[in-house]
């Protein structure tokens, strides 16, 4: 009986190892940043079993440097890093493991998270397959009616994204503005298909974002003339690389028109496309709702220095 109930166990796990495979888009209870986070999965059921991931703590899309199932079928993966430490905690900030497992539940993915020797860090997830969205930026797309997001005067239209956290964004001089260190807001109106178009000023050193849908950052960051990379301004953080480096010097005056129809995007930086109708994979670090198939809100990011808006328009994209 007890090779019995073994070779069941056995036949279980082999059965469910290759559902792993695919991207999965997790909601996180209890997440200090109110943030999702994104899985991807291959190899699961062969000898190259591999994973990306995007979320706590790190901000960047990461190859996964340690991953397995195990006999029971649980897949476990683990990054080494600088966590955070409590807020009493005045030690120094020591690497620790970061032990993320997780179980398939019909058809999702559940799990948790727990920093080794930590249980006070222990978060529990849930994750659903990502989407297919077959939209694309073929050329039939009209635009209606504009919508003006930042009306000059007031933050009408806009909130803190994590609830309880203070707003520090203000207007002055017609200008929206953060005052560092800032909570992210996030739009009340919600978009699916778009046009935005963005004026914004950088001081020397400041970084911030714009997130479309409330998922896929636009990253805004003072780096003229240096070589793009994946964290670049206008670059699809750490997803797609500008083609080139539009940005202005800091203190000058700034533009994007973006483009996002399903999940192709294209993005215009003072004039000059450095991303042309490229496929985003999936969410970015900015994301806080995980929901693909629907429409989001925007997001501006507010804690990783100053930043200033003078126009922020979305035209909706309809056929």
């Amino acid at each position: 009986m007890k090779i019995l109930g073994m070779l069941l166990v056995t036949a279980t796990f082999l059965a469910a190892e290759p559902r792993y495979n695919g991207c999965w888009n997790i909601t996180v209870t209890g997440e200090p940043r109110a943030r999702a986070w994104w899985l991807e999965v291959t190899g699961a059921g062969t000898g190259d079993l591999r994973g990306r991931f995007v979320g706590a703590p790190g901000g960047q899309m990461d190859a996964i440097p340690k991953i397995s199932i195990a006999p029971d079928g649980e897949l476990v993966f683990v990054f080494e890093r600088g966590y955070r430490r409590p807020a009493d905690d005045t030690s120094p900030k020591q690497p620790s493991k970061g032990v993320y497992r997780g179980r398939l539940e019909g058809d999702k993915l559940t799990g948790t998270f727990e920093v080794e020797g930590r249980p006070e860090t222990r978060l529990t997830w849930s994750g659903v397959r990502a989407p297919v969205i077959r939209e694309k930026d073929d050329g039939s797309w009209r635009a209606s009616k504009p919508v003006e997001l930042f009306n000059g005067r007031d933050l009408s239209g806009w909130k803190v994204r994590v609830a309880g956290r203070p707003m520090a964004w203000k207007v002055e001089d017609a200008l929206l503005k953060n005052v560092p260190p800032a909570t992210d807001i996030i739009s009340e109106a919600n978009f699916w298909n778009f046009r935005l178009q963005a004026e914004y000023r950088l001081s020397k050193g400041s970084n911030s974002g714009i997130g479309l849908r409330g998922r896929y950052e636009v990253q805004i960051y003072e780096d003229h003339g240096r070589t793009p990379d994946g964290h670049s301004n206008g670059a699809l953080y750490s997803r797609i690389v500008p083609s080139v480096n539009a940005s202005r010097p800091a203190g000058e005056w700034q533009t994007f028109d973006v483009m996002l129809i399903g999940r192709t995007v294209t993005v215009v930086l003072n004039g000059t496309k450095i991303i042309d109708r490229q496929e985003v994979e999936g969410l970015t670090a900015i994301a806080s709702d995980p929901n693909e198939a629907e429409p989001g809100p925007f997001i501006l990011q507010g804690d990783h220095g100053p930043v200033e808006f003078r126009k922020f328009t979305v035209t909706p994209l309809v056929k």
